[in-house]
């Protein structure tokens, strides 16, 4: 039977190895951990914030911290030191899928006007948007179904999933960028498929397929 309360420690021990067993399963995680998860392996009353808290103190002198994204905690390193990691180039555990221009382009207009159909994503880029492009950011774990548009043929939507929020460090779909100063520059338009400029971005993502 694994022991979460360890009530046999001294306060000061068992804190610390409560520490310990936090870091070691963000660590080990190829994806943010949630505070459910953490859970099991501290005790009832443990509070996670404050040992996250005391983790990233120790972790301050160090190139790497405990971040939050897409609803849990996640080991980053700092980014100070991506052009060190990038100099490298050494395989990273958090690598996001090399995307093109265009492909970068399309999921970005996702994450904005999700949920969003391919017919509505060609209006946006005026030209056809291939099942083959929607494809590739499926296969790479960007985007997920949508509920189906109640417009004529009910075609099917995408959104963009919870990897998507990890892949590129954000909480929830509020850090995306402004999207007022994406429009000023002309990269993108909600007007361009009968959307409100002004509405913000849903806080939670569905999960993925």
């Amino acid at each position: 039977m694994f022991d979460r309360e360890l009530e046999d420690l001294p306060a000061e021990l068992r804190w610390r190895e409560w520490m310990l067993r936090v870091e070691a399963v963000i660590f080990a995680s190829a994806e943010p951990v949630t505070r459910e998860t953490l859970a099991r392996v501290v005790g009832k009353d443990c509070s996670i914030d404050l040992l996250i808290d005391d983790l990233r103190e120790e972790l301050r002198a160090r190139p790497y911290d405990i971040v939050t994204v897409a609803g849990g905690w996640q080991h980053r390193s700092r980014s100070a030191y991506a052009p060190a990691i990038r100099a490298a180039q050494a395989p990273t555990r958090t690598g996001v899928a090399r995307l093109s221009e265009y492909e970068a382009a399309v999921l970005m207009a996702i994450a904005y006007l999700q949920p969003v159909t391919r017919g509505e994503l060609s209006k946006v880029f005026g030209k056809e948007v291939s099942r083959d492009t929607i494809a590739s950011l499926r296969d790479a774990g960007f985007l997920g179904s949508g509920p189906r548009s109640p417009t004529p043929g009910a075609p099917y939507t995408y959104v963009t999933t919870k990897h998507f929020l990890s892949a590129f460090g954000m909480e929830t779909l509020r850090d995306l960028p402004d999207l007022e100063r994406l429009e000023d520059a002309g990269l993108l338009s909600r007007q361009a498929i009968g959307g409100d400029p002004a509405a913000e971005p849903e806080s939670q993502t569905p999960e993925e397929d």
